[in-house]
């Protein structure tokens, strides 16, 4: 029987979770350390603007290059992760797992919305 309550527990809740919660919420899509090295382009590209506005401009491109391949990448990792989590499971063990995929695919996709 559907659990309505249980289907909207964090996407955290369980055993092998593809997507670990920070203190603070959900894992970031890229780790500090690589965020803080693209915020820096990003701020040195803007810096830079008044004396060199087309290599300034052509480093923002590539910060936004950067940035949208790592996010590609991440979200295919955890797809992956998150498939072969439930994928081949069985039908016992189904149910529960098939609840908590469903769970961290909402996750993963409410936090893409609200980008």
């Amino acid at each position: 029987m559907y659990d309505q309550a249980r289907a909207q527990q964090p996407a955290d809740k369980g055993p092998g979770s593809a997507l670990r919660r920070t203190p603070s919420g959900p894992e970031p899509l890229l780790p500090a350390d690589e965020r803080a090295r693209l915020t820096q382009r990003l701020r040195h590209a803007l810096h830079d603007f008044a004396d060199s506005p087309r290599e300034a401009l052509e480093e923002a491109e590539g910060t936004f290059d950067e940035v949208a391949a790592h996010l590609v990448n991440t979200l295919a990792e955890r797809r992956r992760v998150l498939r072969e989590g439930w994928e081949g499971q069985t039908p016992e063990a189904r149910s529960d797992e098939l609840r908590l995929a469903l769970g961290r695919y909402r996750e993963i996709t409410e936090r893409l919305l609200r980008m």
